[in-house]
């Protein structure tokens, strides 16, 4: 199963890339799971982020929705204006 992630505000910065395709082994299946695949591969700041947001194919997304082959996987933390 393959899927396309994508970082935002300072996770781009901190991780040098706005995202990547990764190939995913079959028990990866939820947001949680993906997220806990990248910080083992050293993303560590998915795992210490404060309020960290994601979405699935932009839509907002909780750590237990379900990741498919093919999808858009957003990883960003809250973001404000002034």
């Amino acid at each position: 199963m393959s899927v396309r992630i994508l970082y935002f505000a300072g996770l781009r910065e901190a991780f040098g890339c706005a995202g990547e395709s990764l190939d995913l082994p079959a028990n990866v299946a939820s947001v949680a799971a993906l997220r806990d695949l990248l910080v083992g591969q050293g993303r560590d700041l998915l795992a210490t982020a404060k309020n960290l947001r994601c979405a699935v194919n932009q839509e907002m997304a909780g750590s237990d929705a379900v990741v498919k082959d093919g999808d858009e996987v957003a990883f960003f933390p809250p973001v404000t204006g002034g």
